[in-house]
């Protein structure tokens, strides 16, 4: 049967330093989990400077993809806004129908089916 101590996450999560410390002096199994916890945050440490520098180029490519997207935006409405051909084509509530398209329609503006 497995006599393994259970407390360690407990104290870990909802104690406090002190009774953490006092327990892992004194059991085992608690002391070898937090050797490995210890182990772990090493790790992290040793990572963090390479994963930061990574999520601050990923910020600044998405504000560069930003800066395009309204550069671009803001280029295309003044080419239709200026260009009165395109203005006269895109205005609201013009649609094209069946019809316009040179399609066979019936009385109703449904397609004919032959």
């Amino acid at each position: 049967m497995n006599n393994n101590c259970s407390k360690y996450e407990a104290l870990f999560t909802f104690g406090n330093e002190e009774a953490l410390k006092k327990h892992i002096e004194t059991c085992e199994d608690c002391k070898k989990e937090q050797e490995t916890m210890d182990k772990v945050s090493e790790l992290l440490k040793e990572v963090k400077p390479y994963y930061i520098a990574k999520r601050k180029n990923t910020a600044k490519l998405k504000m560069a993809c930003a800066v395009i997207a309204i550069l671009f935006g803001s280029t295309a409405m003044g080419v239709i806004n200026l260009n009165s051909d395109i203005s006269d084509i895109l205005k609201y509530g013009n649609t094209l129908s069946a019809e316009d398209l040179g399609l066979p329609v019936d009385a109703y503006g449904l397609l004919m089916v032959e």
